[in-house]
């Protein structure tokens, strides 16, 4: 009858670990790319091979740390064959469930363990209770539900460390995780095989055990916080690193800008003898001097064409922009008009236009062959407020992804991080929408704030 009941147990744990798989599948889908077929072939060949494991340890008495190293690997080797996408990105997809799983499960069974022990002491009135198996195998299965429940929650928040990343970040991310599991394995086979925290004098086995779970589960609290730390930390200073160089090239445009400026201002202060000197060479007829000087005079003009917002550093940006849009076969629409007096630095306008255009000519040059490219861009006075329009064509999302894309146009583009800084900066307001094939952002300043 016991033997049925332990049974029983065994076969709800094998359950739960399915679930956990499974979860693992639906996060690792999230950054690269997971089919049915080899999501269901990655869990059934996760689930075999534990349970190899698991008879492996039984039979011939495997060495603790030997089985739990043998079982992250055939989790990662499996989700890195089977699954597509970047070596190192699945790497990491691997290292994060399996540390998420660890380490939650540590600090479940230690507390679950310990209140199991003070219950059957104080209430049973067992001088030196144990955990009996069927008790084990229901601590795992609710170790294995909560750690499904944080690796949903992992999924959700760790969407920005997935994104526009090199190899080697991947790679720095995911070795120390492991090494934290790895501490965590060794741990768990000090526990094995007796070698336990004593209490506090000679107070007895129960005592120990209290003492013991309390460590080990402290140990794995810890190291959680610490992997968050980490994992978040890193991604903080990535961005920041991001950020600021992409400032550093804004001012280097900018001041290139200032500079184009300085040389068309000469060039109009002194057209009246440029105009003497053009009809000295005409009347001459010396066309081949004529012609040098008038291509020297154009590669020192500030050429803006046509784009005429009423800023001279917005409409050289433009014109760069719409040349970029020329050579690249899309359709470019522009009606900008920035109102005299509207608060916004020279410097902020040219972050807000140059880093949604880039955004949106970057967009329209991945379309496939049989899309149209267009880049429309309004900027107008809207009452007291200034009003930033653009709308970009983008590959066509299915229906489901649509909505998530509005959420990760701000996680995963550093310059959009820039603009937000900005609008921020001015106490303004903006709104990202993705539908279909078109991509829409929307900033609204009001003019009245001062910088």
């Amino acid at each position: 009858m016991k033997q049925g009941f332990d049974s029983l147990f065994l076969v709800l744990e094998a359950i739960c670990y399915l679930g956990y798989l499974w979860a693992a599948v639906i996060f690792c889908q999230k950054y690269v790319s997971v089919s049915k077929r080899n999501g269901l072939l990655f869990t059934v060949g996760a689930f075999m091979g534990r349970t190899l494991l698991a008879m492996l340890n039984q039979q011939f008495l495997v060495c603790y740390i030997v089985v739990q190293m043998l079982d992250h690997t055939v989790l990662i080797g499996l989700m890195v064959i089977l699954f597509q996408g970047e070596k190192e990105k699945k790497f990491l997809a691997a290292s994060m469930i399996i540390t998420v799983q660890t380490l939650i499960m540590d600090v479940c069974g230690s507390l679950l363990s310990g209140v199991t022990l003070i219950f059957k002491h104080t209430i049973q009135k067992i001088p030196v209770p144990l955990i009996e198996e069927w008790e084990s195998s229901i601590i795992v299965c609710v170790g294995f539900g909560i750690a499904i429940l944080a690796i949903g929650r992992t999924a959700a928040h760790v969407s920005s460390v997935f994104y526009h990343k090199s190899r080697k970040w991947y790679l720095m991310l995911a070795i120390p995780l492991l090494m934290m599991v790895g501490l965590s394995d060794v741990a768990g086979w000090g526990a094995c095989h007796g070698v336990m925290v004593r209490s506090a004098g000679n107070m007895g086995l129960y005592f120990d055990q209290i003492v013991s779970h309390a460590e080990y589960g402290v140990m794995a609290a810890l190291s959680i916080f610490a992997a968050g730390l980490y994992v978040f930390g890193m991604e903080r200073i990535d961005l920041e690193q991001k950020k600021s160089s992409q400032y550093h090239s804004q001012i280097a445009v900018y001041k290139m800008l200032q500079e184009q400026y300085s040389q068309s201002e000469g060039l109009r202060h002194d057209m009246k003898n440029h105009i003497i000197a053009l009809l000295g060479l005409f009347q001459n007829k010396e066309w081949e001097k004529l012609g040098e000087y008038l291509h020297q005079m154009e590669g020192n003009s500030l050429q803006t064409g046509g784009d005429v917002t009423g800023n001279k550093a917005v409409d050289a940006l433009l014109y760069q922009k719409r040349k970029q849009a020329e050579r690249e076969h899309i359709l470019w629409e522009c009606d900008v008009q920035i109102p005299k007096g509207c608060g916004i630095l020279e410097f902020d306008l040219c972050i807000l236009f140059g880093n949604i255009l880039d955004n949106a000519l970057e967009a329209c040059e991945r379309l496939s062959n049989n899309q149209h490219p267009f880049v429309n861009i309004q900027g107008k006075a809207v009452k007291k407020c200034f009003l930033i329009g653009v709308k970009n064509s983008m590959e066509t999302a299915e229906p489901h992804q649509t909505k998530s894309m509005d959420k990760r146009a701000w996680e995963h583009g550093i310059g959009l991080r820039n603009v937000r800084d900005v609008v921020q900066k001015y106490q303004g307001v903006v709104d990202i929408k993705a539908d279909g094939g078109s991509f829409f952002i929307s900033i609204l300043i009001p003019m009245e704030v001062s910088a």
